[in-house]
């Protein structure tokens, strides 16, 4: 079975239950991962499977707590050929920028060379009240692959 970290960013704290949630299920089936809530770059394995939750903050922003670690990468540009990772995020579709924190770090993993396993999952959270549902779902479809 697989460890699976899972890397969050939240100003009011849905993406952090969506990734507890999911990391419930994945130990139902066998897995094990670590949260890492507001993680820092030299806290996070540079290899192996990553799943990132964030929230949009603002006008397509980073959540404060990811700022750091988004950072870090652009001015590190560590190797993370060995990343595997999926992205879920979440938002407001009534905003321009619907889910812009997971877009840019989903381009930000694939320029240094992670590959992203599946499709993003860009949850809309005037569409669902419960964003661990549409999540849990992805996650069923996204395990197969990894």
């Amino acid at each position: 079975m697989a460890e699976i970290t899972f890397i969050t960013g939240s100003t009011l704290g849905s993406a952090e239950y969506v990734a507890e949630h999911l990391a419930d299920k994945l130990s139902e089936a066998g897995h094990t991962s670590e949260l890492l809530h507001g993680a820092e770059l030299d806290e996070v394995p540079l290899e192996g499977i990553w799943i990132i939750v964030t929230s949009t903050h603002g006008a397509g922003e980073l959540p404060d707590n990811l700022l750091d670690f988004s950072e870090a990468l652009s001015e590190q540009k560590p190797d993370l050929s060995g990343v595997r990772y999926g992205a879920i995020g979440l938002g407001n579709r009534e905003y321009d920028l619907f889910c812009g924190a997971i877009k840019t770090l989903d381009k930000q993993l694939t320029q240094l060379g992670a590959t992203r396993i599946g499709d993003r999952l860009e949850i809309d959270v005037l569409e669902h009240e419960i964003p661990e549902d549409p999540a849990e779902e992805w996650l069923v479809e996204w395990v197969e692959k990894i």
